[in-house]
Formats: C-alpha cells, structure tokens, sequence
C-alpha cells in the first residue's frame, strides 16, 4: 500500500515532506500537490526518475514532463532565451496556472525525453509545492493520472490511478482542479519571430495572455482556450 500523508496535520506534514524529499533524492517519483492539480514528480536531473515518471502515467519520451521550479531565476538558469514580452507575462502571473515553453540551455545536464532543445516552466501557486521545490530544485512534474485519465484533483483519485507504481503521496486536499495552460513561446525567440501559441488550455485564459502579448500571440483558429 502507498504512504499518504495529510499535509493538514503537523506531524504527517514533517514526516510526508522528509520522506519526499528523500525518496526524489533516491531517483524515486512521489506525488505533490500543486494549485492546479496533483503532479507526480521526479528529479529534473536523473533521466532514469524521469522515466520511472512517464512509465507510471503510460506515457513515452514524446511527452516530455513540464519543469516547476521555486522561483522565477530559474528561468534563466534552465531557458537559453526569455523574449522580454514573455517576462512580463510570467512577472504577472507566476506563481500560477501559466507554464511556457522556451529554448533550453545546451549546457544542462538532463534528460527528459524528446523536448527538441526546449524546456517547459512554470512556478506553482502551492504552499507546499514550493517547499518542497526550494529544498529540491528543479522538478519534472506531470498530472498525477495514467494516461488518457482525468488529471486528478485530489489524493485518493491520484492513488486509484498511481498507487502501484508511486509509494508517497502527499496530501493537502482539494486543489484547483484545472490544468495550467501551456504557451510555446519558441518561436518569439526565432530569428525572423512568429507569435507565441497556446497548445494546451487551461486555467489561464487566452484574454489574460493576449492582454500582456497582444499581437504577439498566434490568433484564436477557433480553439475555446
């Protein structure tokens, strides 16, 4: 049986995030909450966690985990290029339900799959995500959900879905329930630019972004995002 823990009560809150931070530093995946709904989560830098990750969700190296990090200079630290239009987005509404695609430093020594030289960020709005975050560093977190299942907005649908190939869970109860919307901003830092595109929907509304990129973000084709 899996290890939850209830983040609501002091002494499991202590031993949930201890016995967290170990087993990521073991090369294990546990699962986190973040604002928007529960993640499994590996060590961005130990390529055989992160496939542990996507072989527990059902998924291969062509969906490549989304990167949370605890504050926003990571993003310079993980992406090679921030087109400054993509920092003002990000001042706005990091922490949050934004996470957007950017080139990659060459230099970082990872693995997380086929990312085609790019790198997917974001800052969580989680108190406890961020813990765990700042004591880590740099996490591949996906949803906590096998795939083609509903991203889970509670621990025990993540453990109907996991608990077989996850030990620790940790639990801080309800949380968002909607995904973080992805922006792929690559091509902002082109050499002849074109818009920044949403490619997946989520919480964060297309107005909020197009209010910040304004003509720098690809047109609406019809997609409700």
């Amino acid at each position: 049986m899996p290890d939850v823990y209830d983040l609501a009560q002091p002494q499991q809150l202590l031993a949930g995030m201890r016995e967290a931070r170990g087993a990521l530093g073991r090369g294990d995946v546990i699962v986190m909450p973040t604002d928007t709904v529960y993640g499994i989560a590996a060590n961005a830098f130990d390529a055989s966690a992160v496939a542990k990750l996507l072989a527990a969700k059902g998924r291969d190296r062509t969906s490549p985990p989304p990167v949370l990090v605890a504050g926003a200079p990571a993003i310079d630290a993980l992406a090679s290029e921030v087109p400054a239009v993509i920092r003002t987005l990000v001042e706005q509404h990091w922490p949050g339900p934004l996470t957007v695609i950017l080139p990659a430093q060459p230099s970082l020594q990872w693995d997380l799959g086929e990312t085609h030289g790019t790198v997917a960020l974001r800052i969580p709005n989680n108190e406890f995500a961020l813990e765990l975050l700042k004591e880590t560093g740099p996490l591949a977190v996906s949803s906590a959900n096998k795939h083609g299942q509903p991203a889970p907005a509670n621990v025990q649908d993540a453990v109907a879905q996991l608990g077989d190939d996850v030990q620790i869970f940790l639990d801080a109860g309800v949380v968002g329930g909607a995904a973080s919307t992805i922006i792929d901003a690559t091509g902002l830092t082109a050499a002849e630019p074109l818009p920044a595109r949403i490619v997946r929907a989520g919480a964060l509304s297309r107005a909020e972004i197009a209010e910040v990129l304004g003509d720098q973000l690809e047109p609406d084709r019809g997609t409700l995002v």
